[in-house]
């Protein structure tokens, strides 16, 4: 092997070990939420972080995450009965894959926010929800709901709460 050969190697054994997430890296996350459970306990969950931080802050210091291109991969728990309230991200799709468990998720009018239409998703069902579209979840059955969150941004906006969403008004401080 010549000197170029080998450090082409290193060169690619540093770039694939660069683009990894292990399983093992990850940890769930129940802080970067926790400022929703001001409107209540039910709305505990946990995000760990793969690719970027997702809507839910500024988790640029966090370096067990890969940088975000284009998009942004997380997982989410949620506790048996916890809920993702309705919540709406005008600037980005947001896809919703199960992993463990069921997760009810609801579509909400845009209008007023009352109607809703509503679906139950089990293992690896998928949905995609449109940009500017309120949305809302709750982990049902007997197990955590544990699935996979994509958002269609390298850095999305963080998302806004309706004013029929029990977090409506709750700060971050």
């Amino acid at each position: 092997m010549t000197a170029a050969d080998a450090e082409a190697h290193t060169d690619l054994d540093g770039l694939i070990d660069s683009c990894i997430a292990s399983r093992a890296s990850r940890h769930e996350d129940w802080d970067t939420l926790a400022f929703q459970t001001k409107a209540g306990d039910e709305f505990r969950r946990a995000q760990i972080r793969y690719i970027g931080s997702g809507a839910t802050g500024n988790h640029d210091g966090d370096s067990r995450s890969l940088p975000s291109e284009h998009f942004t991969f997380s997982n989410m728990r949620l506790p048996v009965g916890s809920v993702g309230p309705e919540h709406t991200h005008h600037d980005v799709e947001e896809v919703f894959f199960v992993l463990e468990g069921q997760l009810e998720v609801s579509v909400h009018d845009v209008e007023d926010g009352t109607r809703t239409a509503t679906r139950v998703l089990g293992y690896r069902d998928l949905i995609r929800v449109p940009a500017g579209v309120p949305r809302s979840l709750k982990a049902i059955g007997d197990t955590d709901a544990l699935f996979c969150v994509v958002i269609g941004a390298q850095k999305p906006q963080l998302p806004t709460y309706p004013a029929t969403s029990p977090v409506h008004g709750v700060t971050r401080d």
